[in-house]
């Protein structure tokens, strides 16, 4: 998906693309590959190139015949592809980076029960592996002893299992190494004083599969690190807040500005508080809500340009003046 959100905008206006995936997720990409020959595209119109990031991917960023880079990843690597940018030809680069979205739930919340399935939902699905997660859960402290319960039964529901299984719901980790980070990140959260109320462990070791169960955290500071850095695993950190100043206050305090959520049955509150998240989505009573019609990005250290809509053409068109005296 991400990568037709790229590949769309970028050949209708008539470029020419090399997709680098991740190495640890290159198959898909090449099926792309292969049912654009089978559509009547080209050759050399649209390639697909598997390999590392530290020998494909930077060949490809310090090419001076690269124009564009447009990359969907981690900040660490946005950051490394602006300096490759400036060692080479200058060329523009688009990022959709990492992300440590707020899910604001105010203590006017139209239905506690539904915003406490979404927040489920939005730190299980796909693993916790996924920009938009919703990773930061700021509960109204009024409500809060009502509603993180409801949360840690939701969870339930999100069981890791075999990924072939039509009843499994989250499936291992993307490698070792991402399980081994987010095990670090739990450690981390015990260490610096959060409460483990759900999960935290690896599980299903004798399937050599890496799974890690959905982990929820409570009585985290929004200054400790599970709150500060993208963890990409299913790792929730439950902050309290007492007011709608407050909860802006901690949701715009970290480097990332991807998105956030917020629920309310005051449409007023709702507006003011959208207005003032440091975020490029925000959902009202919903996560994750979307459509390709309306543009996708961040702020801050969460990238800049937008995919999806009108607004992705600017990424892959450039403006020209020509003046003619008659």
């Amino acid at each position: 998906m991400m990568a037709c959100w790229k590949l769309g905008p970028a050949l209708s206006t008539g470029n020419s693309v090399i997709l680098k995936p991740s190495e640890k997720s290159p198959l898909t990409a090449i099926r792309i590959a292969a049912l654009a020959v089978e559509a009547g595209i080209p050759k050399g119109v649209l390639n697909v190139l598997p390999g590392y990031g530290h020998t494909v991917g930077k060949a490809l960023a310090l090419h001076n015949d690269v124009d564009t880079l447009v990359f969907t990843g981690s900040t660490k690597i946005a950051k490394q592809l602006l300096i490759y940018s400036g060692e080479s030809n200058m060329k523009r680069v688009w990022l959709e980076a990492g992300g440590k979205s707020p899910n604001i739930v105010f203590a006017d919340a139209p239905d506690l029960q539904a915003a406490a399935e979404s927040a489920a939902g939005a730190i299980a699905f796909n693993q916790g592996e996924v920009c938009t997660a919703g990773s930061r859960l700021l509960v109204e402290r009024s409500i809060k002893d009502k509603f993180l319960p409801l949360v840690i039964e939701a969870l339930k529901t999100w069981k890791p299992g075999n990924p072939l299984d039509p009843a499994t719901n989250v499936g291992a980790l993307v490698d070792t190494q991402q399980m081994n980070t987010v095990l670090s990140y739990i450690e981390s959260g015990h260490t610096d004083g959060a409460k483990l109320v759900a999960g935290g462990k690896r599980i299903l070791q004798e399937t050599g599969g890496t799974y890690v169960e959905p982990t929820i955290f409570d009585g985290v500071s929004n200054a400790m690190k599970i709150a500060q850095e993208e963890i990409f695993g299913p790792v929730l950190s439950v902050i309290a807040f007492d007011t709608a100043e407050e909860a802006i206050q901690i949701a715009n305090d970290t480097p990332y500005g991807l998105a956030a959520a917020v629920w309310t049955q005051d449409i007023s509150k709702a507006h003011l508080t959208a207005k003032a998240l440091r975020a490029g989505s925000v959902w009202v009573n919903q996560y994750d809500g979307g459509d390709m019609t309306a543009p996708f990005g961040g702020f801050k250290q969460s990238g800049n340009g937008r995919d999806k809509s009108l607004h992705a053409f600017d990424k892959y068109t450039e403006l020209k003046a020509t003046w003619i005296k008659l």
